[in-house]
């Protein structure tokens, strides 16, 4: 008996919700997001080291280390989370594609982290970096949807196959 077939006798209504689209979009985000955590320590790291010893202001700081992060996520998500749409290549069209959706991303991961700083300023004494917590979840919502919905969205042929 599989995990499915269990849910399905124990929780019909459920299991009925559970199409197998919605447990490949499920697998897709559980995928982008293990791969978002290794990305957000290289993020995290490299923004942390251009704030602490390189004397970066907040925003370059920022786009620094996302620059360097999103290069890792396209490979990774190229080859695994992707892997079907992307045929496991990588390319520069879907390259400079994943950075230029990325920078909606980066857009709203630099305004959150802006906010979040100016407001936690006076309560956190690590202000500076405590906002890159709030910044990076709300660039995964927003990166997640991009790359789902736009840079490696399912491609069909004229005759409306794969």
């Amino acid at each position: 008996m599989t995990i499915l077939d269990h849910l399905r006798t124990r929780f019909p209504r459920a299991a009925s919700a559970i199409t197998a689209g919605r447990i490949v979009f499920l697998r897709k985000a559980v995928s982008f997001g293990l791969i978002g955590v290794l990305n957000t320590v290289v993020d995290f790291g490299i923004y942390t080291f251009g704030i602490k010893f390189l004397g970066l202001p907040l925003v370059p700081a920022n786009v620094l280390s996302w620059f360097v992060a999103i290069s890792g996520s396209y490979v990774m998500n190229s080859f695994i989370t992707f892997a079907a749409e992307s045929g496991r290549k990588l390319t520069w069209r879907d390259y400079l594609t994943f950075v230029a959706s990325g920078i909606v991303g980066l857009l709203a991961n630099t305004t959150t982290l802006v906010v979040a700083a100016v407001l936690l300023e006076p309560y956190v004494p690590e202000a500076k970096l405590m906002a890159k917590i709030p910044a990076i979840l709300v660039s995964f919502v927003v990166n997640f949807s991009m790359s789902h919905f736009v840079v490696f969205r399912s491609r069909t042929d004229a005759a409306g196959e794969r």
